[in-house]
């Protein structure tokens, strides 16, 4: 029978969590905390639930060092939900605020501020989206599909940089951004590591900062908690929980203050729909969900204490350093595997450009993509208990996912395969 300890899993999502959780979470399921109630079973509005909430989000804050003036919100609806949420509320975000302006303007004739209103939706709503691979180009097409194509402003397409095909991250002064001059976009939003495509922003754009910045939305399902980020510099943050943070069942949103009432008022649902614009469903409201500490609706407890178990022991291992410490694990990890792959570059090709390599989705070919080699390469790697190294269906190759739970000993033993097979070949 093949034991855990035999095995290195470098699977995509659902990613592998540590064994220290599963093994608390085993009895956890069974009876939590000697209260004869497995995890499963006890409410979400328990004092035990409420609890788990409050020691969640503290560990994540102290991991980021989240600033006061954030929230931090857990959804069900995973990072797709989120590319529909955030459409939904920074677009009603956007609209109160035109209205208001223009209520300035005209004062109490509700039929001409809703006539201008019209007009400046029509000719200038837009959301910007820097489309650099699969999951962003899926987020793009989620905000055309609610608010119509025409206010989406593609402000960057990776593919026409490099062949039709994702992997490259062009240079900020070919974006496309719309002018802050004319008042901006809505929001901007970015996929800070592409799964799919191997492809990572190095650092925050630089063309996203300043005074009159606009709110930026960065989804960072796939690198969430792998290195240090200024939370300060963003609106949103959120990512599914199943690569680095949990098990699948949970979202998590990070989102600035200010972007919820009383600070921005949002757009009533009567005056959305008057403005052809979508009402979204209130488990993706915001407003609703702070308001209600996330439990609005039933929240899976049990997932939400999976994930402050991963981070609370980042937290205990890495003190000090805090996200810093396993940032530099993280790298460690990822030059060890691509400094093989490039040493034999005759037998491995990585697919994404080297400037936009990601630390968390190593993606490459054998041989040339030749599909029996490369059936061969996953053959010889499972035999040594190397697992889920296959690429997506949709660009095929291999992907080694290196997410935090992978140890340093199992990317050492994959970079001594990979050695292993380049030698043979």
């Amino acid at each position: 029978m093949v034991q855990r300890s035999d095995v290195n899993y470098f699977g995509a999502g659902p990613a592998p969590l540590p064994t220290t959780v599963l093994e608390k979470a085993s009895q956890a399921l069974l009876n939590y905390q000697d209260k004869g109630l497995g995890l499963c079973e006890i409410s979400h509005r328990s004092p035990e639930a409420n609890a788990i909430l409050a020691e969640t989000k503290k560990a994540l804050s102290d991991l980021l060092e989240i600033p006061d003036d954030y929230d931090i919100l857990f959804l069900q609806s995973g990072g797709s939900g989120e590319f529909s949420a955030t459409v939904y509320n920074l677009v009603s975000i956007w609209v109160e605020k035109k209205r208001a302006k223009i209520a300035e303007e005209v004062g109490d004739d509700k039929d001409e501020v809703l006539k201008r209103l019209r007009q400046v939706v029509d000719e200038e709503l837009k959301v910007d989206y820097l489309v650099t691979g699969s999951w962003s180009l899926k987020a793009s097409q989620e905000a055309a599909r609610l608010i119509g194509a025409k206010h989406v402003n593609v402000a960057v397409d990776a593919r026409k940089a490099n062949d039709g095909k994702f992997g490259k991250i062009p240079s900020e002064d070919q974006w496309s951004l719309t002018p802050r001059s004319s008042g901006g976009p809505a929001f901007v939003y970015f996929c800070d590591n592409e799964t799919v495509d191997g492809v990572e922003f190095p650092s925050f754009p630089k063309s996203l900062e300043g005074e009159d910045a606009p709110i930026v939305v960065a989804d960072m399902s796939s690198n969430f908690i792998s290195r240090k980020v200024d939370v300060e510099k963003y609106g949103i943050i959120f990512g599914g929980a199943q690569k680095n943070i949990g098990n699948t069942g949970i979202a998590i949103a990070i989102i600035k203050k200010s972007l919820l009432p009383p600070q921005s008022p949002y757009a009533s649902p009567d005056l959305l729909r008057q403005l052809n614009l979508a009402v979204g469903p209130i488990v993706f409201d915001y407003p609703t969900i702070a308001k209600n500490n996330s439990l609005y609706n039933t929240l899976p407890i049990f997932d939400v204490w999976v994930a402050g178990q991963v981070m609370q022991g980042l937290v205990d291992t890495y003190g000090a350093k805090r996200i810093g410490g396993q940032g530099e694990i993280s790298d460690e990890k990822a030059n060890l595997i691509y400094g093989v792959l490039d040493k034999h570059s005759d037998i491995y090709r990585v697919v994404p450009d080297k400037s936009a390599r990601s630390r968390m989705n190593i993606c490459f070919r054998v041989a040339g993509g030749d599909a029996d080699k490369e059936k061969a390469f996953l053959a010889g790697a499972e035999k040594k208990g190397l697992l889920g190294l296959k690429g997506h269906r949709s660009v095929g190759g291999i992907r080694a996912s290196n997410y935090n739970a992978v140890s340093l000993d199992g990317a050492k033993l994959l970079a001594s395969y990979l050695e292993e097979y380049a030698k043979s070949a």
